[in-house]
């Protein structure tokens, strides 16, 4: 047979039985023909040719006579054999049966979905979802139903539920004030929501990196041309008083051995801005708060003072009870918000009416004033709660505290060309004129301020402003400089696209004049603003513009494109440009990332900042701002502060969100961190680390080591035990626990010390050798008992360092720094290209001590599924995780083959070095110890291990200050 017919038999013949059985009466089957397949050479197979005996009548319910079941208990299973004949009438009874279990499974529909979605897939229709005819005639009762159910619970919602009706702007306000309950929103939230990741982090919701892969552009716009950040979310508090109370009062928060205090000679005037370390009151060198700057009112006739102090908001929380504490502020005063007209669309917090649902109409009742229902369509007036006081006052100093947190607004640009931006951007204020209308209450504030004094102190910032253009970038300028200014509203002058500001050679000022900018800075008299009056920024608030009206206003210009004139009612911004600092340290890159911050009232962020992204300024987050600090090599907070409050809370949550992240992947998937030797790779132990090093320094002094003997203490054996040549190391787990202080620990910032051990750091000869201003230091060596007589003072403090890859690696967080065998130098002077040693592989001790509790839950309870943390549960006891030390942890010092001195914060490959670069912590006693026993000529080298890998690296550690 061949061709179509035969193609056709053999498809036909494909899906018949392959072996069929017709019994012919004979009991022992000898004369049944059987016509078998391959399940006949399968059977011969599994019982070894040799068929199962027919044993058991048969049973009525299945209809046939099977064999011999015969289980197989070893694999759980079961074998059934053939039958040895068929009742045709009852296996069809049992088969109707099941046939009818099924058809009433499939008719009965328990799921949520709709009718037509239980049809097969060639019957599917997307109208059936609104057509019932099109659904089959005995599915569409239950259609019907379905549908009326469903029309019943839309009339239960809210009428409008469109979009449009959702997107007016009264609705629009409400839905966005409901959704600022727990985080803040700021006013450019809007315009980075449509282009940031956004994330929710000390009460603020708030860009962290842009949605586009910008990371090199974002660094070309530090390096070469500006890059634009909102940092409006930190908090600002401001103190008036008498000049020597509050010197006094602040004095207790801070120390002279730190660097420049609030009564320094250039902060004080107001002529530059301030920064620090605060402490708790009269608890120097412990319990540091975290970093803060601060601006002075420039000096006037009247006594009283007024100082503006900005921090980070993870601080807010510890430093407003010690400023109450130092300034004696505990009785709240009650400020009284003037309300503003009914034709501004202001209102107060207070005001806010109760929120309504989202699309529910709004519709005047006869009877209600027009103002009722302007003023549900509001702007924040005040930015923290009602209930929660804001302003404080001592009846005993007369000091009096208020918080103007988002009451003034702060931008960051970071750049060489951030000048040009902001040249382009702003335009200072032209000067009053009198206009015969009734429109000047909308400014009112500027006449009065435009007197004689005031326009020639105008003119003059004004002047200065425009020198800015002939300056080749923000770091010529001295650090901290102050201008106020006060310019023309920023809308009126946008460009019509987008543009890219760069210096106008054509225009240039004057060389000398610029000259003696860059040398003599900007003197004192170009400091003031009105910006430091409330009264002046509740006024330039409430008079802006709506963007409807400019918009209407801009359409009606004869002359299209022109600059729009609005007389009377153009606002004047009063605001501030801050000069920030660039690189201070080292010497490569000095002066990388330097720029200007603006401080702005409230109300006009959307306007600076449009006009700033419309001259080429690109925007950043909080990925932005951290690695422009890392590139800086300037600590960032809370990141690395872990000896502040707020540092711990945040290395708690990072220590949670990356267990969190390591136990989502299976083990085979994820490195075993206690093979590799990493005893935390997710929180630095830093308490421990300095007891450790104490108590080493400690035996040794005792123990009266020479100096020749102390050497690089080696690490333990791989087997754990903890031995060094000629200095035993001892575990000092039982002294600490009896020590009642041992839950302490500072970071070093005494400036004198930071200096002197800067300079021991660097070499006296050779390629790597650096000059710095401390270089008479440099060829010294470390006398005898120098090291004892700087850590003694100082036995749990912690160095923060830079250190610089010598070749190639990237290093990450929570990476060890180690100190380097005299065998590995020895290896890195014979051979260049030599990388680094290399750490043997651990044992995992707690592997089979898993297994053990897996195999004992399961015997507990048989039949449950049970997982071990790490691998799937954390109901065991145990605590243990699959790869991780548990506590209480080993030894840091001495776990590995090198004797570890501190942790890696935050490393990555440097842009601007083009190498590996990182910022650590390291302990004084294990620095010190190390620069005692190098080399001069090889001072500072240390090795750096990340925590997945075996592989040691040289690196130069740095000490900047």
């Amino acid at each position: 047979m061949s061709g179509a017919k035969g193609r056709k038999y053999e498809k036909k013949m494909k899906y018949q039985p392959t072996s069929v059985t017709f019994h012919t009466g004979d009991p022992g089957g000898s004369s049944s023909k059987n016509y078998n397949g391959a399940g006949a050479q399968q059977q011969e197979r599994k019982y070894g040719g040799v068929q199962p005996q027919r044993d058991q009548p048969w049973t009525p319910s299945s209809g046939f006579k099977p064999y011999q079941e015969q289980s197989d208990y070893r694999d759980g299973q079961t074998s059934q054999g053939f039958p040895k004949y068929i009742t045709a009438t009852t296996f069809a009874q049992a088969r109707a049966a099941e046939v009818k279990a099924m058809l009433k499974a499939v008719s009965n529909k328990n799921s949520n979905s709709q009718v037509f979605q239980a049809l097969p897939k060639h019957m599917r229709r997307r109208a059936m979802s609104s057509n019932v005819k099109r659904i089959p005639r005995r599915l569409r009762a239950i259609a019907k139903r379905e549908l009326e159910k469903a029309s019943q619970q839309k009339k239960e919602q809210s009428k409008n539920k469109s979009r449009k009706a959702r997107r007016r702007h009264g609705n629009l306000l409400l839905e966005f004030n409901r959704r600022q309950r727990k985080n803040l929103w700021l006013e450019t939230h809007i315009w980075h929501a449509k282009r940031f990741h956004m994330v929710k982090k000390w009460g603020y919701c708030l860009g962290d990196k842009p949605t586009s892969k910008c990371y090199r552009a974002c660094y070309r716009a530090m390096t070469k041309h500006c890059l634009l950040q909102d940092l409006s979310y930190y908090c600002c508090l401001e103190l008036t008083g008498g000049e020597n109370e509050l010197l006094k009062a602040l004095a207790r928060l801070t120390n002279r051995e730190t660097g420049l205090t609030f009564a320094a000679v250039g902060c004080l005037s107001g002529k530059r801005q301030g920064s620090l370390v605060i402490y708790k009151a009269d608890k120097y060198p412990l319990e540091p708060l975290g970093p803060v700057t601060f601006l002075w009112k420039p000096k006037k006739m009247s006594e009283e003072r007024q100082l503006w102090i900005w921090f980070h908001p993870a601080l807010k929380q510890d430093l407003i009870p010690q400023l109450k504490t130092v300034c004696q502020c505990g009785e709240p005063v009650v400020q009284s918000i003037p309300l503003p007209e009914p034709s501004t669309v202001v209102s107060t917090v207070e005001e806010m009416p109760e929120p309504v649902s989202v699309g529910c109409k709004r519709k005047r009742k006869e009877g209600t004033p027009l103002e009722e229902i302007t003023a549900k369509k509001f702007i924040r007036e005040r930015t923290s709660p009602p209930l929660i006081p804001a302003c404080w006052k001592s009846q005993t100093t007369g000091i009096v505290l208020r918080d103007l947190t988002l009451e003034i607004l702060r931008y960051r640009l970071i750049g060489p060309l951030s000048h040009s931006v902001l040249s382009d951007a702003l335009y200072p204020a032209s000067l009053w004129k009198i206009f015969h209308s009734q429109d000047e209450k909308h400014c009112s504030w500027w006449p009065e301020y435009c007197n004689e004094d005031n326009l020639f102190l105008h003119e003059r910032q004004q002047n200065l402003f425009q020198l800015l253009r002939g300056i080749a970038s923000p770091a010529e300028i001295s650090a901290g400089t102050v201008l106020g200014l006060v310019v023309d509203d920023p809308r009126l002058t946008l460009p019509r696209k987008r543009t890219k500001s760069m210096p106008d050679l054509s225009v240039l000022p004057d060389f000398e004049k610029v000259q003696q900018l860059t040398v003599e800075g900007i003197t004192d008299e170009a400091s003031p603003s009105p910006i430091w009056d409330q009264a002046v920024r509740d006024c330039v608030t409430r008079s802006k513009i709506s963007e409807q009206e400019l918009n209407r206003m801009k359409m009606e210009i004869l002359v299209p494109g022109s600059r729009l004139d609005l007389g009377a009612k153009e606002s004047k911004i009063p605001i501030l440009l801050i000069h920030q600092s660039g690189k201070l340290t080292g010497q490569e890159c000095l002066g990388w990332g330097s720029g200007w911050d603006i401080l702005i009232p409230k109300g006009w962020g959307m306007a600076f900042w449009i006009s700033l992204i419309y001259r080429g300024a690109r925007a950043g987050g909080l990925q932005e701002g951290l690695k422009h600090s890392q590139h800086k090599g300037t600590a960032h907070f809370p990141n690395d502060f872990p000896d502040c409050a707020a540092g711990v809370r945040f290395s708690g949550e990072q220590e949670k969100e990356l267990l969190d992240k390591y136990k989502r992947r299976p083990p085979s998937k994820r490195p075993n961190y206690i093979k590799h030797g990493s005893v935390a790779p997710f929180l630095c132990p830093w308490q421990q680390l300095v007891e450790e090093w104490e108590m080493i320094l400690k035996t040794e002094d005792e123990r009266g080591v020479s100096e020749e003997h102390r050497g690089a203490l080696p690490a333990p054996e791989s087997s754990g035990e903890e031995k060094s040549k000629g200095v035993k190391v001892k575990c000092a787990d039982e002294e600490m626990k009896t020590s009642p202080g041992a839950a302490d620990f500072s970071i070093l910032r005494n400036r004198t010390v930071l200096k002197q051990v800067s300079a021991w750091c660097l070499p006296t000869s050779g390629k790597g050798k650096r000059a710095n201003r401390s270089a008479r230091f440099s060829r010294q060596q470390i006398p005898s008992g120098a090291a004892l007589s700087i850590s003694a003072p100082n036995p749990r403090c912690l160095v923060w360092t830079r250190l610089s890859l010598l070749k190639k690696g990237s290093p990450t967080s929570h990476a060890l720094i180690c100190i380097p065998d005299p065998g590995d130098i020895q290896m890195l002077c014979a051979d260049l290209t030599f990388c680094g040693p290399q750490e043997p592989k651990h044992k995992d001790h707690f592997k089979k001590k898993i297994k053990e509790l897996k195999k004992k839950k399961l015997a507990a309870s048989p039949g449950a599924s049970c997982k071990v943390q790490g691998i799937g549960s954390s109901e065991l006891p145990s605590k243990l995780i699959s790869g991780l030390w548990p506590e209480p942890l080993p030894s840091i010092t001495s776990h590995c083959t090198r004797v570890t001195i501190g942790f890696v914060l935050r490393g990555d490959f440097s842009l601007t070095a083009g190498c590996g670069e990182a910022l650590g912590l390291v302990s004084l006693a294990g620095l010190l110890h190390m620069l005692s026993q190098q080399a001069s000529d090889r001072k500072g080298l240390v090795l750096v291990r990340n925590p997945a890998s075996l592989q040691y690296r040289f690196a130069r550690i740095m000490v900047e200050v």
